[in-house]
């Protein structure tokens, strides 16, 4: 019955659908774990072959396959994975805690196997003797890097500690995460009346009935919560209760007690972190995750964040002051005050209303007007929706990517819609990575968290939707572009502290005139955008910099307080040490909480982001002074558009991604354009 099942198993042979697009049609719950266990089983033996060979070790003989290697593994995580962030339900959530510490042990079985280390490293010291083009040198200098940092030249008892510590963190992380969910879930706002939402305007409106309708509370509105610690409708809701009532639900995600805390993970994933870090050889977490990294150090990120913490907090409390002059003696400002006060100084001071620009951003025509337009106009690609191919859930829509000459590029899958079954945030992933090594296709995902209005009503997002669409998409288009010879450079595979770069620079399209002006309508009368708009928002570009560059910047300082811990070090109390950390660089301010509080950061204790939240800003660097070449350049043309993706998009990971920049760039990065971007120059 068992073979039977797994001859049946869609994961067990590459998919035969378009571009190599999962079944997701013939695809059961059913089927993951056995594909898992074969996927696994069959990745050993295949490593089993390269290190049994008697031979001497060669380039074909090793690195060819090992990259071949754990396809079904591949198939069966890439797509579960995406499942358990973006369709989440009691399975999912059962499952990757069974196979978290699994996957883990299966990690570091590969990279702790001595034998397949040493055909690594004795290619690795022959290098300049080896007949190797430059990305297969780049590949050999790779796996040798990730290999010793990930603990091959430990001795035995060294790796029995180093595999509990990676399977005991798998689960602790994986636990994190689903606590931050249910919490997430749990903690929505509950509306009773409508009048308590004015200021909301009907799309949004709608859409908190929707919410509350799907939760069996009919007649009612639900108020459901992003990742961040702000809200979208913070700014415009006129009832301060209700601001209130949203923030603490946000802040106290994760901190209240029972089932979902997190206050004990925090402490423990810190702790063996530092422990896993000391046993590597470094002195603390953030020490051992930016030596592979493009900062190298964590006193190169502290320099940086240094330089800009005491600044944006100086910007922060005068844009304070403003607000305070606009509130007057009723009250003191308070955090769930700040966007709302914000909007009305932003209007009084530039007469800018971003609430008023919401009815020309609908949904389907930003997608199709904007975000697709913006890339068939940079770079020649056009978009097809493919209503025949049948994706992850019926939200998420698939679309066929093209070149201008009618070439394949691969697949786009859009799931734009919020859900109690998908977690907080906005992301990309890829379901299938381009390689010519094994002839892959690519096949990529961007997911939004957009509420859903009522059937039949616009979806109208805010300014920010409308932003963080365009900086998702820039990371699918890293992924749909890049082509690599080897999988391991497939894609968004590159250093964590640039692979926000390039979606940081597609969001420059977002106000390009020729751009907005082909997506900015209105819903309703067809009437475009007013360019007064447009003028004023750039001219009130620097504006509320000081409080988004704080809040940024705190929950990045935040986590490199958490990693910057050592093995020595002992932390009891979450809310002490996070309140300490904030004090230390001068971003403890009250009214500018930090965009992550350490009990629902997903990014740092479930999200990979662990030391590398830095990574936002790090990358932007690159990013302001790539768009000051666009400009310098002529701005949105092919010609630009075309070296954008051969010399960056189109590398992937295959060569260092600073290398890179400079080829296309002619020379560094200067920190300038940042500045002057966020109102800190000076």
């Amino acid at each position: 019955m068992v073979e039977q099942n797994l001859e049946q198993n869609p994961f067990l042979a590459p998919s035969t659908l378009p571009y190599g697009l999962p079944p997701f049609a013939d695809i059961r719950d059913e089927h993951y774990r056995p594909a898992f266990e074969r996927g696994i089983e069959e990745h050993l033996a295949e490593i089993s072959n390269i290190t049994r060979r008697g031979d001497a070790p060669s380039f074909e003989n090793t690195m060819i396959p090992l990259e071949k290697s754990g396809q079904t593994l591949e198939r069966v995580a890439t797509v579960f994975f995406n499942k358990s962030s973006a369709d989440i339900s009691d399975f999912t959530n059962e499952l990757e805690e069974e196979m978290a510490p699994l996957l883990a042990a299966h990690s570091d079985a590969i990279r702790l196997d001595s034998a397949l280390y040493w055909r690594i490293k004795t290619l690795h010291d022959q290098l300049d003797q080896l007949d190797l083009d430059a990305e297969s040198r780049y590949l050999v200098e790779r796996y040798y890097t990730e290999f010793t940092l990930a603990g091959a030249a430990l001795d035995d008892d060294q790796k029995a500690a180093l595999r509990e510590y990676n399977q005991t963190l798998s689960t602790l992380t994986t636990r994190f995460e689903k606590n931050l969910l249910a919490d997430t879930n749990d903690l929505a706002v509950v509306i009773d009346d409508v009048a308590e939402l004015d200021g909301l305007g009907a799309g949004e409106i709608s859409a908190a009935a929707e919410a509350a309708r799907e939760r069996g509370l009919d007649g009612k509105y639900l108020v459901t919560l992003v990742l961040p610690t702000g809200h979208p409708y913070l700014d415009s809701l006129t009832n301060r209760d209700v601001r209130k009532r949203i923030m603490d639900a946000s802040r106290s995600r994760g901190g209240r007690g029972g089932e979902n805390d997190n206050r004990e993970l925090v402490l423990e994933i810190t702790r063996l972190r530092a422990e896993r870090a000391r046993l590597l050889g470094f002195e603390n977490h953030a020490a051992y995750v930016t030596a592979d990294e493009t900062a190298k150090t964590p006193a190169a990120v502290a320099s940086m964040l240094g330089r800009l913490a005491p600044i944006a907090a100086r910007n922060a409390r005068a844009e304070q002051a403003d607000l305070q002059a606009q509130i007057g003696d009723e009250f003191a400002l308070q955090s769930w005050d700040w966007a709302y006060y914000t909007e009305k100084v932003r209007q009084a001071k530039y007469d800018v209303d971003t609430a008023a620009m919401r009815p020309y951003f609908e949904a389907e025509r930003v997608m199709r007007d904007g975000v697709f337009f913006a890339a068939t106009r940079v770079y020649g690609v056009t978009f097809t929706e493919r209503a025949d191919l049948v994706a992850y859930h019926p939200d998420a829509r698939v679309f066929e990517v093209k070149n201008d000459d009618g070439s394949p590029v691969g697949l786009y899958v859009l799931d734009l819609y919020t859900r109690d079954s998908k977690r907080g945030g906005a992301w990309m992933n890829s379901l299938v990575s381009q390689n010519s090594l094994l002839d892959h296709p690519v096949v990529v995902t961007n997911n939004l968290n957009v509420p859903k209005p009522a059937s039949g009503m616009p979806t109208l997002l805010s300014y920010d939707e409308v932003n963080t669409f365009f900086h998702e998409f820039g990371h699918a288009l890293h992924g749909l572009f890049a082509r690599v010879t080897y999988p391991k450079f497939a894609g968004t595979n590159v250093y964590r502290d640039f692979v926000e770069f390039p979606s940081q620079v597609n969001e420059m399209w977002m106000l390009w005139p020729e751009i907005l002006a082909n997506y900015a309508v209105h819903f309703e009368t067809g009437e475009p955008m007013p360019q007064a708009f447009v003028d004023k928002i750039r001219a009130s570009s620097a504006f509320n910099e000081g409080f988004k560059t704080s809040e940024y910047l705190a929950a990045a300082l935040l986590d490199q307080a958490w990693h910057r811990i050592t093995a020595d070090d002992t932390v009891a109390d979450v809310a002490e040490f996070e309140a300490e950390a904030l004090a230390a660089v001068g971003l403890d301010n009250p009214a500018v909480p930090t965009r992550y509080s350490s009990t629902y950061f997903a990014h740092t204790f479930s999200g990979g982001y662990d030391a590398g939240y830095y990574s936002y800003i790090w990358s932007e660097v690159l990013d302001a002074d790539t768009v000051d070449w666009f400009t310098e350049n002529g701005g949105l043309t092919r010609a630009n558009g075309d070296r954008f993706r051969s010399l960056l998009l189109g590398v992937g990971g295959s060569k260092d991604p600073l290398e890179a920049y400079r080829e296309f760039r002619g020379r560094d990065a200067v920190i300038e354009p940042l500045l002057k971007r966020r109102g800190l120059a000076g």
